[in-house]
């Protein structure tokens, strides 16, 4: 069985460029809805330096406090992500919604031709 820190890696290697996922919602997604806080102690430990983490904020779209704002700030405008003038994410834009990301495009979203 994988570790709590483990799944919680797991899934923040998988946050596509130009997107953002929120603790809360990686907490859900490995089954510790109320453990949100505990994925943000996952990003303190050196196994996890080489992942994203600059794509996981809070639930608004604020960002981590300092010393690491202002990196994850450019880091995500580099990729694109658009921020609101108090540099919160847009979050109905950019959350990252694996479950509708990754299901096959339906035939009737296709353009019909003649």
């Amino acid at each position: 069985m994988k570790s709590f820190n483990d799944s919680v890696y797991e899934i923040v290697e998988k946050i596509p460029v130009g997107r953002v996922a929120t603790f809360g919602q990686i907490a859900r997604m490995i089954g510790r809805p109320r453990m949100a806080r505990f994925v943000g102690y996952a990003s303190n430990n050196q196994k996890s330096w080489h992942l994203p983490w600059h794509r996981v904020v809070f639930k608004d779209g604020t960002l981590i406090g300092e010393p690491f704002h202002d990196k994850q700030y450019r880091a995500l405008k580099a990729e694109g992500v658009k921020f609101t003038r108090d540099k919160k994410v847009i979050m109905e834009k950019y959350q990252w919604h694996p479950e509708s990301e990754s299901m096959p495009p339906d035939i009737r979203d296709w353009p019909l031709k003649f």
